[in-house]
């Protein structure tokens, strides 16, 4: 066999198992209730959860507890998921930018013990993208 024959099955080996690897990582959409039932089964696995933050009459989110002055590193929220459950978040990291302006959330991460604990937390903030339309369409009048 020729060198370059030996390196080309190398490359291929190595690329199958960077795949391998990255489709094992992969999560799934899930709700609290199935991500509770998978911990008490003893399934660790990173699942991702889609929710609306809690907030109060006014529009105020219920709950958010960040105080970067304590602990800049400690985060945690109230998210309300697809099924109306309340779940308590932690996120071991600072508090995401416009936080405050998301309309929905993407979580992603697992229970540990009574609270979930995030890895990363998307944000869909569609009311900035809304304000920018609305501008446009009023200065075109």
């Amino acid at each position: 066999m020729k060198k370059s024959h030996i390196i080309g099955i190398i490359v291929i080996a190595l690329a199958i198992g960077i795949i391998m690897t990255t489709a094992g990582d992969a999560s799934t959409y899930v709700s609290f209730g199935d991500a509770i039932e998978m911990a008490e089964d003893g399934n660790s696995t990173k699942v991702h959860v889609v929710g609306r933050l809690k907030k109060d009459e006014q529009g105020h989110i219920v709950g958010m507890q960040y105080d970067p002055m304590l602990d800049p590193n400690y985060f945690a929220f109230t998210l309300v998921d697809t099924n109306r459950f309340e779940q308590r978040v932690v996120y071991y990291n600072p508090k995401p930018q416009d936080f405050e302006r998301s309309e929905q959330v993407v979580i992603t991460g697992s229970m540990q013990q009574d609270v979930f604990v995030a890895d990363k937390i998307l944000l869909k903030c569609p009311s900035k993208y809304v304000e920018k339309e609305i501008q446009q369409n009023t200065a075109a009048l």
